[in-house]
Parts: structure tokens; sequence; C-alpha cells
């Protein structure tokens, strides 16, 4: 696909809806400023500690209910000053690419969302919402020393000051029927607290998947509620692709940058087979 020249001070912006291998902080400094319209960071939430567990029907531990594993990733493993750092940089680069109308979500759990939260007043995103993802499936309580987690958060923000231009579509959202969640009432506002499983369909796993990967629903919810048809989604952690099939579907153009190969294989298969399956506006 060709470049299209749509940005600003005679940049240009890579080609859309194919993914960019290379690390996100550069891959976005070579973005012109103001040229995205919705940011979706999925980022490391820097847990694997050593004692992070994943489903795993290799290994069966003794009083885990069931079998687990451990996991262990370079990338999702920093010091806390090194990912203060490296989430300052990528969120400042965010800042600069994304429009004054449009918006930016990152995901997070406990481990890393503070950071989140203070690095986006630090640098100047205004927080519009935070959404609480309640999981109903989440993984049971594996030591029975704290409540079971069945929760993320996503922080929702903009950069366009008190102007607050950024695209929201509450009343189609308002009207939607999500029938996953229980707490969405039709024709009543969406709340902060949305009801998704995060079980993923054969469909989503079909050339594999990621560790951290998202349910393909919590990426549509995003898309519909804060973008428009023909809009650029910036996804700076592609992982297995689910943002980018969800822009696809929906009628919207993706960038996206991952460092993995196997990642990217993945993805790219995810995206050649919802390519041929066309575009809509809306979910089904």
């Amino acid at each position: 696909m060709e470049k299209q020249n749509i940005s600003t001070n005679s940049e240009i912006l890579p080609s859309f809806n194919k993914i960019t291998k290379g690390n996100c902080i550069s891959e976005m400094k070579k973005l012109p400023n103001s040229s995205v319209d919705l940011i979706i960071a999925d980022p490391p939430y820097n847990l694997s500690k050593g004692n992070s567990l994943k489903w795993d029907n290799s290994v069966k531990l003794n009083g885990m209910g069931g079998n687990w594993n451990k996991v262990m990733v370079d990338w999702d493993n920093m010091t806390f000053q090194d990912y203060w750092d490296f989430t300052q940089e990528w969120l400042s680069e965010a800042k600069r690419v994304l429009k004054p109308t449009g918006s930016i979500w990152v995901y997070g759990t406990y481990h890393n969302i503070g950071i989140i939260n203070v690095l986006f007043q630090k640098i100047g995103i205004e927080i519009i919402n935070e959404i609480v993802w309640y999981k109903r499936n989440s993984f049971p309580n594996l030591r029975g020393r704290r409540f079971t987690a069945s929760h993320e958060t996503l922080l929702w923000g903009h950069v366009g000051e008190n102007k607050r231009q950024y695209t929201f579509n509450y009343e189609d959202i308002k009207k939607m029927h999500f029938p996953e969640d229980l707490l969405k009432k039709n024709g009543k506002q969406m709340r902060t607290v949305w009801d998704i499983p995060n079980n993923k369909n054969k469909e989503e796993l079909k050339f594999g998947s990621h560790p951290t990967q998202k349910p393909l629903r919590i990426t549509e919810r995003i898309i519909l509620a804060t973008t428009k048809p023909k809009d650029v989604i910036l996804v700076p952690f592609c992982g297995s692709g689910t943002e980018c099939i969800a822009s696809l579907k929906l009628d919207r153009n993706f960038i996206s940058f991952e460092v993995e190969d196997k990642y990217i294989k993945i993805a790219n298969q995810r995206i050649e087979n919802q390519k041929s399956k066309g575009r809509q506006t809306r979910l089904s």
C-alpha cells in the first residue's frame, strides 16, 4: 500500500495497515506532530519478577488448583527507574503525535497504572476517565493470601487542554447492546465499569497468541466509542495484533510497531485473515 500524505510540515505517515518492526519510541519519533486520531497502548506491566504465573498444561503444581507455569520475559522485567524512564519517553512521544481532537487509552494493573497516572499528569495528558475492566472469568487465587484479582484498569486521556475536542460517540455507545456485559443496560449510559469476559474465541487464537493478549471485544468498544470511520489508530505495542484487527474490522486505519518476529508473524496472519472478510462500521 502506498504512503498517504495527510500530515503536517511536509512529513508523511508510514503506510497504513501494516506492522513496522521496531522499538515504539524510535518509530514514533518518525511520525509527524498531531498526526493520529487514537492511541491504544497495552505496554509491559513490569510484573515478570519471577513469581508471575500463566496457564500452561505442561506443568502440574500441587495446591495451585490446576496446571500453572512461571513466566519470565525480558521486556516485562525492568527496574523501577528504567520502567519510569521508558514509560515517560513513550508517553511523551504519544502526546506529541496525538491530535487535539484525539485521545489515548492505556491498559494497566496495580503494578504499573499508578506510574502511568502520574506521568499522564506530569507531561500534560488530561485524564478523561478511569475504566475498570471487570473480568468475571479471571484466574483463581492461588495461595489464598490476597483477594482474587479480577480487573484491569484503563486510563483514557486527551491532549486538547480545555477545549476538550476529543471524539466521543456518546449517543451511539449509549444505544449499543453488548450482550456479554451484564452492567450495560440498553439505552442507558455506558458506565466506567465494563463487564467483559477475558476469554478469546477460536478465531482470535487461530494463528497463535500473546501472553498479554486482550479480547477483541474490549478493543472494539474503545474504537466505536472514541473514533470515526477512516480515523488513524496508533498501536505502539502490537503484540498479536488485536487492536489492528479491530481497526480493520470497523473501517479504521492503523499504524503499529512490534519488536518480536514471532508476534509480527501471528499478527500478520490475523490481519490477512481479517482483510479477506472486509470491513464494517459497527458491531454485527
